[in-house]
């Protein structure tokens, strides 16, 4: 935890504002501030982070000072409510809540109805005119304190209350009169006090001590941790703990509670948006366990209350000029306003939003820009039913259930009846959908696991709703057909048993549910109106181009279709694993070593010959042409020209659909860098084939060819092939393969050159570690492709450049540079050298420890590590721009569409990130909020 400040730990709402949320918190900033402007907010004071944080330092004890402010803060607080904190005849009760200065819905805890006790009770019966509402409130405090202070199971007491119910033959919680709550009651504290040893206490201010003490240590629970790893969110923030007077909503009809949202959060529209219970307290809101009227729906049954809420809300979003999250109760037709914060709204919504609060002057446009995480703009992409499989699915009547729909975004997969169990078929590679009665914060490792999230009861505001929404995943809440049985391990819907591994399919935006798999298809970027027109202003003020790495025709066009300026990184060594295109690699490496042994003798004594003495001349001639005599007769060298031959065509038709999907635009090629195995067969398999070829008695031509190609690939093996005889190595040793490559993109863009397309290749040499490798290659390639050229007889340009993936690139940039037009950081490698990590082996055994134990702060595979990689990044655009004022610099790896990443690329002055093409809206927002100061740097 952060090392505090000395300074006031509790402050008054009136003593607060939305500016200091940091100290007081999202919630206590956000209450302090609606006070300040005349919102009606029931009275109270916050205890600020710095005292949780303080609490953490001592050991989980509250520091010196502490209680003496909070009690004198309670005694302010009953003088200005006229009440008295465990009164029996005017009793203050209040709620204790948790609120960290960043919103994190759900994931911390909260008490209400706390100061009330079996002598309370009745003052608060008395008051209200009806002892139920005021038994039922004790009955939830007594709930609520036992599961969040004294850690017992709610399950405990919902049995109970559903016992309850069907003893009197109800439905609903609040249909339970006097006497069935004080039996209630009475079983609650028994369960207490047989599982705690001890019933909840009666003293209010023993009450109100603990749960302080339970609000700060939830900060560290691990629902609360869990999604701020996931986030990216700080440990050492602490938790604020705010103090409010109550307020009832379960006094009769003409109170309630709800949710808002000032506009629709799961779809951007301008309207009102939530749920509203009647007779209810805001805990069965959030939690689902009953299903709501909608917000909309006031207009014809509470239209006086109706205009009240939409005025508190135009009132908030224009104080805040920002979408608001409301929670309000009505207390005997009085509204107050308990909390606002800035809405968590799905991705597609946040765009909108961002877009109309622009267009209608509430925010500029470079606001707009900042007010949309890039991260979120891939799920504006999301999957969604293909509607030919989703009308064929409604042909068949599989369609199991209609609930409502909460998250948009189409998902199928394995049904999993708890968050434990979802987890652990993820793990195993399986998609999952959650199904839950409700889902709680507790279920949150099971959420982020999942596909999407379907869920029995629970309204658009539940806690299954708000979280998929934060996370872009696909839910479905209030499928009342569904009954769901934990114990079975089935939902059951029309008669229909799903059991837990049975596939379902899930539509968040109809809320519709479907026996098995209906395919999906992700939405036509150029139809995203909202989308583009952010993009647009994106694409004005930021510097930094924004390039794709694709690997075929159609990956480009779809590259360029989402925004792409260029190719920062086409793959050739993709290329060569396609089914007709294999054999002929493999064909051409099990040949090479030879053929390249005799092909480079014939160079060298050529090389020898021109240097040599008059002496020597003869002698050296004989050698040559007999070394000519044997190239000419040599079945290996006919062999590797042959599938030379046949290969380059394959590239040249490769780069020519690439090139032409690209037209106008620059496309990096990089020549062959996979290491030589990967497309070879296994050793192993080989050893086994000619074992059995010998057994059988096999002999003749077949056994030969097999001993032959089991002894290449055992002359091929490398222990460390990633560090091995991969890149310009293989360019070095075998320069045919780099040449016949450079051929082949050359020829392409020629012919294209010719046809009247403006086309850009730049080649990019692999694994470069020293500049005398660069120029063994730069020198023999560009002849090549100048013969290339001039036998088309065309006006092309065309680049030369490395890939700086190699730690001794980086700083011996200067020298590369003198060669190389152009940089592209292959950050992938670049990191698992500096790391000396191998990333496949990291991610599964241990980088996820690292992360989870703070041993480092991110994945950096994920995220650029600026200390150590970016340091080296730093060195070689300073001194390779030194020595090479107009050298062109890029980021190729998988950083160029991680946000953060990209902000380190701009700040390094970079030409250009490249990503795949899924990512290049993502980054060219982060570029954007790069140049406008609105996105933080990597730590």
């Amino acid at each position: 935890m952060a090392t505090t400040t000395g300074g006031k730990l509790v402050y008054r709402l009136e003593e607060g504002s939305a500016s200091m949320s940091q100290l007081l918190g999202g919630k206590g900033a956000g209450v302090s501030e609606m006070v300040r402007i005349g919102i009606p907010v029931p009275p109270g004071f916050v205890i600020t982070t710095e005292a949780c944080l303080k609490y953490y330092e001592l050991g989980r004890k509250f520091p010196d000072g502490l209680w003496d402010s909070i009690v004198q803060s309670m005694h302010h607080l009953e003088a200005e409510s006229g009440k008295e904190f465990g009164g029996k005849d005017n009793p203050l009760i209040v709620s204790v809540r948790s609120g960290a200065p960043i919103s994190m819905p759900g994931m911390m805890d909260t008490v209400l109805n706390l100061g009330t006790n079996d002598v309370t009770a009745q003052g608060m019966a008395k008051l209200m005119g009806d002892e139920r509402p005021a038994l039922d409130a004790y009955r939830r405090f007594i709930q609520g304190f036992a599961n969040i202070v004294l850690g017992i199971e709610k399950d405990k007491f919902e049995s109970l209350l559903d016992q309850a119910k069907e003893k009197r033959g109800l439905k609903f919680d609040y249909e339970l009169q006097a006497d069935a709550l004080q039996e209630l009651i009475a079983n609650f504290q028994s369960v207490v006090k047989e599982i705690a040893g001890h019933p909840v206490p009666q003293d209010p201010w023993d009450q109100l001590r603990d749960a302080v003490q339970a609000v700060f240590s939830s900060w560290n629970n691990p629902r609360a941790t869990t999604y701020r790893q996931y986030y990216g969110i700080s440990h050492d923030m602490g938790t604020a703990c705010v103090v409010m007077g109550m307020v009832f909503g379960n006094l009769g009809p003409d109170s309630g509670t709800g949710v808002m949202f000032t506009r629709n959060p799961a779809t951007g529209e301008n309207a009102l948006y939530g749920d509203f219970l009647v007779n209810a307290q805001g805990e069965d809101v959030v939690a689902g366990i009953r299903n709501t009227q909608s917000i909309f729906s006031l207009q014809q049954d509470a239209p006086d209350l109706y205009r009240q809420l939409e005025e508190k809300a135009r009132s908030l979003e224009g104080h805040y000029r920002e979408v608001q999250d409301i929670e309000f109760t009505v207390e005997s037709g009085k509204l107050f306003i308990l909390q606002t914060r800035t809405a968590k709204r799905t991705a597609a919504s946040a765009v909108k939003i961002a877009v109309d609060l622009a267009r209608e002057g509430v925010i500029t446009q470079e606001e707009g820009i900042g007010r949309v995480v890039p991260d979120e703009i891939a799920q504006v992409l999301l999957p969604r039913f293909d509607v030919e499989a989703k009308a064929k699915a409604l042909e068949d009547d599989t369609r199991l259930a209609q609930g409502l729909g909460a998250s948009p975004g189409a998902a199928t997969g394995a049904a999993a009846m708890d968050p434990n169990t979802a987890v652990a078929m993820a793990e195993r590679g399986q998609k999952v959908i959650l199904v839950r009665p409700e889902t709680s914060p507790d279920d949150v490792h099971g959420i982020i696991k999942a596909q999407g999230v379907l869920t029995s009861r629970g309204g658009m505001t539940s806690h299954a709703a708000v979280v998929t929404r934060g996370l872009g995943k696909p839910c479905v809440v209030g499928c009342e057909e569904l009954h769901v049985d934990l114990e079975a391990r089935t939902a059951t819907a029309n008669g229909t048993i799903i059991k837990e591994g049975d596939f379902i399919s899930v539509d968040g935006a109809t809320g519709e549910v479907f026996i098995g798999s209906v395919a999906t298809f992700s939405p036509n970027p150029a139809e995203l109106t909202e989308l583009n027109t952010l993009l647009g202003w994106a694409d004005e003020v930021r510097t930094l181009k924004v390039w794709a790495n694709a690997d075929t025709p159609e990956q480009a066009k779809e590259a360029r279709a989402y925004g792409a300026e260029g190719i920062g990184l086409c793959r050739t060594e993709h290329m060569f694993f396609a089914e007709e295109r294999l054999p002929h690699i493999q064909r051409l490496l099990t040949v090479g070593t030879e053929a390249s042994r005799l092909l480079r003798e014939v160079e060298q004594l050529t090389a020898t010959l021109e240097k040599a003495p008059a002496t020597e001349l003869e002698r050296l001639n004989t050698l040559l042409n007999e070394a000519k005599t044997t190239l000419v007769s040599s079945e290996v060298v006919k062999a590797f020209n042959e599938e030379l031959t046949k290969l380059e065509a394959f590239q040249t038709e490769d780069f020519y659909g690439i090139l032409l999907a690209m037209e106008g635009l620059p496309v990096v090629i990089r020549l062959l860098d996979a290491p030589l195995h990967e497309f070879l067969p296994r050793y192993v398999d080989l050893v086994k084939e000619v074992a059995v070829l010998e057994a059988t008695g096999a002999s003749g031509d077949e056994l030969e060819e097999k001993k032959r190609i089991r002894d290449v690939v055992e002359e091929l093996i490398e222990i460390n092939p990633m560090m091995g005889h991969r890149g310009c190595r293989v360019g070095v040793t075998m320069p045919e393969i780099y040449e016949m490559q450079v051929r082949a993109i050359v020829s392409a863009a020629a012919q294209l050159t010719k046809e009247g397309h403006a086309v850009h290749p730049e080649i990019m040499i692999p694994v470069v570690s020293h500049v005398n490798e660069l120029h063994f290659l730069h020198d023999r390639l560009e002849r090549v492709a100048e013969t290339t050229r001039v036998s088309f007889n065309v006006d092309l340009s065309h680049k030369f450049g490395t890939m700086i993936e190699v730690p001794r690139a980086a700083l011996t940039a200067g020298e590369i540079a003198s060669v190389a037009q152009f940089f592209s950081f292959g950050s992938n490698d670049l990191t698992q050298m500096t790391f000396a990590y191998s990333r496949d082996d990291a991610e599964v055994k241990f980088l996820r420890e690292y992360v989870e134990r703070e041993v480092l702060p991110v994945d950096p595979f994920t995220t650029l590590d600026i200390k150590g990689v970016g340091r080296l990044m730093q060195i070689a655009v300073e001194e390779g721009r030194a020595a090479n004022p107009g050298l062109e610099i890029g980021i190729c790896g998988e950083h160029g569409g991680d946000p953060k990443s990209v902000a380190f690329c701009h700040s390094l002055g970079l030409n250009y990130v490249s990503a795949s093409p899924f990512r290049v809206p993502v980054a060219r927002l982060a570029a954007a909020q790069s140049a406008l100061g609105q996105l933080k740097l990597a730590e």
